[in-house]
């Protein structure tokens, strides 16, 4: 008797543990999931650092103040005056005249709808307070400035 041979009712020799010879191995079905990990890591960290610089693209210098940061769930409509007195409604700039039919064309919630004024700190304070006005008559009772929080030192 020897080890390792084995002879089947149809008189074929088997060699080993019964496996014929020149089969492939099992494919693993195991997912490596440490690739998939880091490559998500990775996009988490880009948008993050991404997400802030998406907020609004008109270019302006704020002024400092002691006043708490909002909490907003929805995205404010956000209305900006730069240093040289342009008027922009998001990132498109627009005249005077058009600020309310175009939040009245945009607001989602009507009058309620949350108004962010961000005003250049070189701006004329009298521009800055004729879009407030304008926005105030036109119905809009929710409105806020924009500030930069001071800086201690």
């Amino acid at each position: 008797m020897a080890m390792g041979t084995d002879t089947t009712s149809s008189g074929v020799r088997r060699r080993g543990n019964g496996h014929r010879q020149g089969r492939r191995r099992k494919p693993m079905s195991e997912i490596n999931v440490t690739p998939f990990v880091d490559v998500m890591l990775v996009l988490l960290i880009i948008f993050m650092v991404a997400a802030p610089l998406l907020t609004v693209g008109v270019p302006i210098d704020l002024p400092e103040t002691e006043a708490s940061a909002l909490n907003s769930e929805t995205q404010p409509i956000t209305v900006s005056v730069n240093e040289s007195g342009e008027i922009f409604l998001q990132e498109t700039a627009i005249p005077l005249d058009e600020i309310v039919p175009k939040l009245q064309a945009i607001a989602t919630t009507g009058y309620q709808e949350r108004i962010y004024v961000r005003g250049d700190r070189n701006a004329d304070y009298g521009t800055v307070m004729r879009v407030m006005a304008r926005i105030s008559s036109a119905g809009y009772k929710n409105l806020g400035l924009v500030t930069l929080q001071e800086q201690d030192g």
